[in-house]
């Protein structure tokens, strides 16, 4: 199976590499001008990337993204094979996902959604969580690429589905990640002994993956990327247009989504999204 892959971001390239390290035939574009001691296929033009191959995997930052790669002025749809298919890893809205299936079945190709969520962790561990918006009868072609990259693969029998199920995601880390920051940064201006207050809050019922993996980034104001500020920001805006479009406020994820447009401000959005704790002692920029 020969496999072109668009979008070398921090989720992106290590979902790429982990491909190439479990035998995939990898066709990557990439921007930049190429290193010809490179052993990876690199392309700096799409077209050519996605020329001849089986399936292309996607992963950019949202709906104008996706769109560009695929119907924009430099597009791959048109170069795509009949009976190929697209994995989507993006996080885009539902109804751009519904928009693409369409459009690409038309040219007998099968696209589907597949929003991940793990962090730049789960992405070089192969332990991401996948949201796959088609049954599993439909992607038996090609589901060993979710057992390469993901460690909780999930089926949601329609298209769009698994962008759904990602807003779900998107709104339980905006009250996790929220929480935590308050916590530890209460805790630090009562001058409490954090490590062991941590240790304690771990074992339960306050426990959470933002706890174990975050609450020492945020302690000492440290943030190695895991997911970025702004990219979470407008998941939750995703998100927040979901629940309006049934007529449901979400009034905790929609004040997250207002602090980080006051951190994005400051100039905190390339940091990872545990920097929601300097709201509190008010945003400052990374020194």
């Amino acid at each position: 199976m020969k496999l072109a892959f668009i979008g070398l971001g921090a989720i992106g390239k290590p979902m790429s590499e982990r491909l190439i390290d479990n035998g995939y035939d990898l066709n990557i574009y990439k921007r930049d001008k190429l290193k010809n001691n490179d052993p990876k296929k690199y392309f700096v033009d799409p077209i050519e990337a996605v020329t001849d191959c089986d399936g292309l995997l996607i992963c950019v930052t949202d709906d104008n993204a996706v769109e560009s790669v695929l119907f924009g002025d430099n597009g791959v749809a048109d170069s795509l094979k009949p009976k190929s298919f697209v994995i989507d890893f993006s996080t885009i809205s539902p109804n751009k996902s519904i928009s693409i299936h369409k459009r690409l079945s038309k040219k007998n190709i099968f696209y589907v959604d597949c929003p991940v969520s793990g962090g730049t962790e789960g992405a070089y561990k192969g332990s991401l969580s996948l949201f796959i918006g088609a049954s599993k009868k439909e992607c038996l072609s090609f589901e060993h690429i979710f057992e390469v990259l993901g460690k909780s693969i999930n089926y949601f029998n329609g298209v769009g589905k698994g962008q759904q199920v990602k807003a779900l995601n998107q709104i339980l880390v905006a009250g996790t990640y929220a929480a935590v920051a308050e916590a530890m940064e209460l805790g630090k201006l009562l001058d409490l002994p954090m490590d062991d207050v941590v240790a304690a809050l771990k074992v339960g019922a306050a426990n959470s993956w933002p706890l174990e993996n975050r609450s020492k980034a945020m302690l000492i104001d440290k943030h190695p990327l895991g997911f970025k500020l702004e990219l979470h920001h407008k998941d939750l805006a995703i998100a927040i247009d979901l629940a309006k479009s049934i007529n449901i406020d979400l009034p905790i994820a929609s004040k997250v989504k207002e602090i980080e447009q006051r951190l994005m401000q400051a100039g905190l959005g390339e940091l990872d999204v545990s920097v929601l704790h300097r709201y509190i002692s008010g945003a400052k920029k990374e020194g």
